[in-house]
């Protein structure tokens, strides 16, 4: 398979998305809510980071990269060159 950008990108983003889901399950603290007017930041921006990255492999799933064939002269002979 080719290098794709994509696929790294999703992979990164899907890496993330597990810490801040992990975090706002687990530190979700009253301090923490203060600071954000009672809104789990943490677990929202981890959805919505597994969101984007699920979007990307589907991407790359979807609609692989295409390598376009190499062309080749049918009469294999180099141009500008005289036979007889």
């Amino acid at each position: 398979m080719l290098f794709d950008i994509r696929t790294i990108v999703g992979a990164l983003l899907g890496c993330y998305a597990v810490v801040l889901v992990v975090t706002g399950l687990v530190h979700d603290t009253a301090a923490e809510q203060a600071k954000t007017g009672g809104l789990n930041v943490n677990l929202w921006s981890g959805i919505g980071m597994g969101v984007v990255a699920l979007a990307f492999v589907a991407w790359v799933l979807l609609r692989p990269v295409q390598v376009p064939e190499p062309h080749v002269p049918a009469d294999h002979t180099a141009a500008g060159t005289d036979a007889a």
